[in-house]
């Protein structure tokens, strides 16, 4: 997969290909969300707007999926990438009425 707009330097002698550590953390990036992307994730925008619709916190909104107390952070900020079984539940609490109560249910019993 090729990440565009990445600065490297580049050896003449041997061709190899040098990244600082911001152009890592790029490269990093722009490979999750053109992993998002190709597999039809949600982006993490988009979790953040649905959680800001449900007027539920971070903290809220993982422990409704039994996640670690910063995985929706990471999400929103395309650090991490949710795996299709969780996108689908987060498109369920965005598109079928009902989840949300369904899920806080779940979640205290």
């Amino acid at each position: 997969m090729v990440v565009p707009h990445i600065a490297h330097l580049h050896c003449g002698k041997c061709g190899e290909d040098l990244l600082d550590l911001d152009a890592v953390d790029q490269l990093l990036d722009g490979a999750r969300a053109a992993y998002r992307v190709r597999h039809g994730l949600l982006p993490g925008a988009d979790i953040r707007a649905l959680r800001d619709q449900l007027g539920l916190t971070q903290d809220e909104l993982a422990a409704l999926l039994h996640l670690g107390p910063n995985m929706v952070a990471r999400w929103e900020v395309g650090r991490k990438v949710q795996s299709a079984a969780t996108d689908l539940l987060l498109r369920l609490l965005r598109d079928l009425p009902g989840t949300l109560a369904y899920l806080r249910c779940r979640a205290t019993s």
